[in-house]
């Protein structure tokens, strides 16, 4: 259902029960009472702007859902949803540009709310050199170009176990927030061919493993990586909340030494 067209009270319900709390529980963490709470699901009351932002805080919502929440209410959005190029972002845009170069050599690169690329750094650029065209014209979509035989699948060793991993990942956030994109998206890398004789995911993880590695087979030798994902702090606008850094963290010294060398020329591309 679009949200921006949902009665308040089912979007409020919805949220509630995607974070898995009763209306006792919520009422109580809103420091509203419990029948007032009943009253809003069903529409018999009307939430003032302070209480729709204030269950919608309780509940984590994301900011372009919130604003959903508030015009469902009768009320004006509240936050503003700029292109990452508006020169109003620019403070933004320059901070997330100084993050990326200073991730260098290792691989860094910023993302969407349903995984298009928006920026990345120069260690990025030479992954993207084994990548069909095809699969690079914008939007460049990471989870697609991971997992797409065209893509980087042929050179993960363990491609298996990334490929659950991602998968899984991708369909917790369809299910946390309910986008119909999202849950396309994962339809589609879901029915995506596997070479023969790819292993399970279980068959190549370690006892002693803490993370889902991502190791790949390049020219220039083995590359291994753990990730990390980084998000804007307080964002108050919709663009910003939905950003986030993925940086690929060396997991072992061997690919370190590889990319410095990379990043310092000793090593041709």
């Amino acid at each position: 259902m679009d949200s921006a067209r949902a009665p308040f009270g089912r979007l409020l319900r919805q949220g509630r029960q995607r974070a898995g709390l009763s209306q006792l529980t919520l009422a109580l963490q809103a420091e509203v009472s419990a029948r007032h709470l009943s009253w809003l699901e069903t529409g018999r009351a009307q939430p003032s702007r302070a209480m729709v932002l204030r269950l919608a805080e309780q509940l984590t919502v994301p900011l372009r859902e919130r604003n959903a929440w508030l015009q469902a209410a009768g009320y004006a959005p509240l936050y503003t949803e700029r292109p990452l190029s508006d020169p109003a972002l620019a403070t933004a845009r320059a901070a997330l540009e100084r993050l990326l170069r200073a991730h260098e050599p290792w691989p860094a690169l910023a993302v969407d709310r349903h995984w298009n690329l928006l920026a990345h750094n120069r260690p990025v650029a030479l992954l993207l050199g084994a990548v069909a065209p095809a699969l690079q014209e914008p939007p460049v979509n990471v989870l697609r170009l991971s997992l797409h035989p065209q893509g980087l699948a042929p050179m993960i060793e363990n491609l298996g176990g990334w490929r659950e991993h991602v998968l899984a990942r991708l369909a917790r956030q369809a299910g946390a927030s309910g986008d119909a994109a999202l849950r396309a998206l994962h339809a589609e890398l879901t029915a995506l061919p596997l070479p023969p004789g790819t292993p399970a995911a279980s068959a190549e993880l370690h006892d002693d493993a803490v993370a889902v590695p991502l190791a790949l087979r390049t020219p220039w030798g083995r590359l291994a990586f753990l990730t990390t994902v980084t998000v804007f702090g307080a964002p108050h606008d919709v663009t910003l909340s939905e950003l986030a850094i993925e940086t690929m963290l060396p997991a072992d010294e061997a690919t370190a030494t590889l990319l410095r060398q990379l990043q310092d020329g000793t090593l041709v591309p």
